[in-house]
């Protein structure tokens, strides 16, 4: 009988964490997409994570959205076209299937387009703070040294931004073609209408090159904030 009385307070323990963290997390996610940053801040510095801490890791999130992003865009018309000269299946089924193909292109665009903003977001507010905190120092050797730190992460966070949003700029030209020619299909679903998408794919290949080079360059230069940005963070010995 006790065992059982101490396995029940145990699960109950156990019930009651959970229920917090999951409250927690909910909370997390309620003050971001709210816009409630502060709240959010607050919340994650409990955690040790500074608004450094969460730039990192955005960038790093980002970094890993634009990789999915740029194998999604690279097979993308292979796919289409895949379906386009592939012998057999009725019309409907073909769009239905270059259907899906475009929303999983859009999907990862989307992905993208979040969290690129979400680098940005946290960039304004941790610069901010960080600009106006320099007026609390009295000693001016460490002021001169942390605001030469500012005037650097802020050079590198601008580099890993611009070349973010001219990746960014490079999906829509690839995938407004291909909502034009599935929604044109949708209405007009006739062996014409297939053939003539087969003959746009081949235009936009020179549009998929290019974004897959900017979504490549764009990776690289996070990859080197973010060895840079953990380098400066780890101890010296």
């Amino acid at each position: 009988m006790l065992a059982f009385l101490l396995m029940s307070r145990s699960s109950l323990r156990h019930a009651r964490l959970f229920r917090f963290l999951t409250l927690a997390v909910l909370v997390l996610a309620g003050a971001a997409s709210a816009g409630c940053d502060s709240l959010y801040y607050k919340t994650m510095k409990r955690f040790g994570l500074e608004k450094r801490d969460i730039l990192v890791k955005r960038v790093r999130e980002a970094r890993e959205a634009q990789q999915k992003g740029k194998e999604e865009f690279r097979s993308a018309l292979d796919r289409f076209k895949e379906v386009v000269a592939t012998e057999g299946g009725t019309l409907e089924e073909k769009y239905d299937e270059l259907n899906r193909e475009l929303d999983r292109s859009e999907d990862r665009a989307r992905d993208i387009h979040d969290k690129v903003k979400s680098v940005k977001d946290v960039a304004d507010d941790l610069f901010k703070e960080w600009q106006k905190e320099l007026g609390q120092y009295q000693d001016r050797a460490l002021r001169a040294e942390s605001e030469r730190e500012l005037g650097e992460t802020r050079r590198r966070a601008k580099a890993v931004i611009a070349a973010m949003e001219k990746a960014e700029q490079r999906i829509d030209p690839v995938l407004q073609p291909l909502r034009d020619r599935v929604l044109f299909l949708k209405h007009n679903l006739n062996a014409s209408a297939i053939g003539a998408l087969d003959k746009e794919l081949l235009t936009l290949r020179g549009n998929v090159d290019r974004l897959v080079a900017d979504l490549e360059s764009s990776i690289a230069e996070a990859e080197a904030f973010i060895t840079q940005m953990d380098a400066e963070a780890s101890p010296t010995s």
